[in-house]
This record gives structure tokens, sequence and C-alpha cells, in this order.
């Protein structure tokens, strides 16, 4: 069976992975300082060859399209609409060509229309629990593994109902004193892994989390 993994997923040190509140003009929600260590070509532009140094930090996070069939992900990280759609006309915050390049479940109580683009990126808006939206984006990646692509709280969701085989965090050494917590309610969830950690350079630690059989 595919597995079920999360990539890339900043947290800070006092464990907040997003901010509170997501707007056209803060996607971040006031959380932008977990990303100003980020390397973003590792999603963005990821089969594009430029002159820029492949990094230790380049290198790890470069693993979150290999071997991935679908995505999930929360109706936050799509758009900062809340409730019913006011309209059709938002198509995610990636322009034209959305990196992720394979189909796309996001979880919302508001169904919509799906929205394909010619990269092969697909949007599908469903409802359901975190077991059957699985279920289906595993029908969509057929042998290859499903990403759970955030924001925490349906990371979290993942986490509560057991099913996050590996999670990759890169802990940023700043902390926020406020936002949205990646561990609320799941006190003794770190007993289910081996944890592996490496700190970068950059000052990054990343951490490995891999499901005990």
């Amino acid at each position: 069976m595919s597995r079920t993994r999360v990539h890339n997923l900043n947290v800070s040190l006092d464990g907040y992975a997003a901010g509170e509140e997501v707007t056209l003009e803060q996607p971040i929600g006031g959380a932008e300082r977990l990303f100003s260590r980020f390397d973003g070509r590792a999603i963005h532009g990821i089969d594009r060859v430029d002159d820029s140094p492949v990094t230790f930090d380049h290198a790890l996070t470069s693993t979150w399209g290999q071997g991935i069939g679908a995505e999930i992900m929360g109706r936050r990280k799509f758009g900062p609409q809340q409730g019913a759609w006011p309209d059709h006309e938002w198509r995610g915050w990636w322009g034209d060509e959305p990196p992720f390049q394979t189909p796309v479940f996001v979880m919302t109580h508001y169904p919509r229309p799906p929205i394909e683009f010619a990269n092969g990126t697909s949007f599908h808006f469903v409802d359901g629990s975190a077991e059957d939206v699985l279920g289906q984006a595993r029908a969509a990646a057929g042998r290859l593994d499903v990403r759970i692509g955030g924001g925490p709280t349906t990371v979290r969701q993942f986490l509560a109902a057991g099913l996050i085989d590996f999670m990759h965090l890169a802990i940023v050494p700043v902390t926020l004193g406020r936002g949205v917590s990646l561990f609320e309610g799941l006190d003794d969830v770190a007993a289910d892994y081996a944890v592996e950690s490496l700190t970068s350079p950059s000052g990054l630690t990343h951490q490995f989390w891999n499901r005990r059989p």
C-alpha cells in the first residue's frame, strides 16, 4: 500500500506552524518568519536547473515531490475564503502553473467543481473524514504515495487518526508566541514514531518521523 507523507512543514520553537488568520494580503497569516530560510526551489520550479548552490536544506526539501501521486490539503492552504464559495473564480495561490502536477484533494464542507491545469495539477473539493479523503487520494495516486500538504490543522487531523507514515519537519529557530499549533491535543503522538534530527548550517533542525512497525 502507498505511504502517507508530510514534507517540509516549518514549525517554530514553540510549536506553531502557521499564523492565526489567512488573508489575501497575508497568505501566511502573520507567520512569515517561519519561511525566512525556506528554499522554495525544492517546490516551485522543481524541474528547473539554475546556477544556485545545492545546499544541505535544498537536498532535504527536494524529496517533496519524489514518488508522490496525489496531495491532500486543507481549505486554508488553497485560499483565504471561508464558508460558502463567493464565486468559482479563485483558482488557488499559485497562478496558472501550480507546482503539484498531481490530483490535489482540498478538504472542505463546501464542494465546488474541480479545477484542472495544463501541467497535470487538478483540484478536487471533497467533504469527508480523513479516512474517506485518504481513500480517494490513494485511488488517484495508484502505487505512488500521498502527500499531506498542510496546513497544520490538516496534518494534526491525520496524525490524530494514525494515518501518517512519514513526516519531515523543519524546526525554525524563532518563537511566534501565537498561531496554529501542530501538536495541540497530541501529547503522546511521538511514541508512535522513530524520530531522527539533523541540524543544518542554516540553523534549521530537520526532523524525520517514521512510523514504528
